[in-house]
């Protein structure tokens, strides 16, 4: 007796090939002339497959784009965010890092697609920053509340504006593109931010050393 064909097995296999074939028109052919019908023949499903799990073309290119944030922590040589005892230098591994990918033409068509079409659909722009953006930032911010409470940052550091310090200025200099990404970029940028708000290089004596 034969088996029947395992249905979500297929679904998934099917969800799958949707997402590549919005990654890979959207390096194509840009957002504007991404469609939903498109996406279909490429992915070799029809329309109604993809309107069965998602509403629009944006929200099947930020599923896309989750997937591939997966796939790249999952490559990434540290999990989660490094922790060698050096603040500055795990800060611009990682920022070197992002560099990296925003220079990949993987992340870089989409990303600028998403950043775009968030800035006028309020509610994709809240699930890309819920969903994509927080849970990236977070990663920085609970790195930087190791070095607080090893007294290496001063304890009223406001976190999320040091997050933004580093974060910020890279983002505007690639979306905009107004001068090139490099790594001495970023290496500065942090050097700047940490020296901005008194970053110190030696962990303090324990009280009564």
């Amino acid at each position: 007796m034969s088996k029947s064909p395992d249905a979500s097995r297929r679904s998934e296999r099917s969800r799958r090939a949707i997402l590549d074939a919005a990654l890979a028109l959207v390096g194509e052919t840009g957002y504007n002339k991404l469609t939903i019908e498109a996406i279909a023949a490429r992915a070799g499903v029809g329309k109604q497959t993809i309107y069965r799990w998602w509403p629009s073309k944006a929200a099947v290119l930020l599923d896309a784009s989750l997937a591939l944030s997966g796939e790249a922590a999952e490559e990434s040589e540290w999990a989660g965010f490094p922790d060698t005892g050096d603040l500055a230098a795990d800060l611009k591994t990682v920022l070197r890092a992002t560099v990296d990918q925003f220079l990949d033409e993987r992340y870089e068509a989409p990303t600028r697609a998403l950043t775009a079409a968030g800035a006028t659909d309020p509610e994709l722009g809240a699930r890309f920053t819920g969903q994509l953006l927080e849970p990236q930032l977070a990663l920085y911010e609970a790195r930087l509340r190791t070095a607080v409470d090893g007294g290496l940052l001063p304890a009223d550091t406001d976190l999320r504006l040091l997050v933004e310090m580093l974060v910020g200025p890279l983002t505007y200099r690639w979306l905009l593109r107004t001068a090139p990404l490099t790594h001495a970029h970023t290496d500065a940028l942090v050097d700047a931010a940490l020296r901005g708000v008194g970053y110190v290089t030696t962990r303090p004596a324990a009280a009564g050393a």
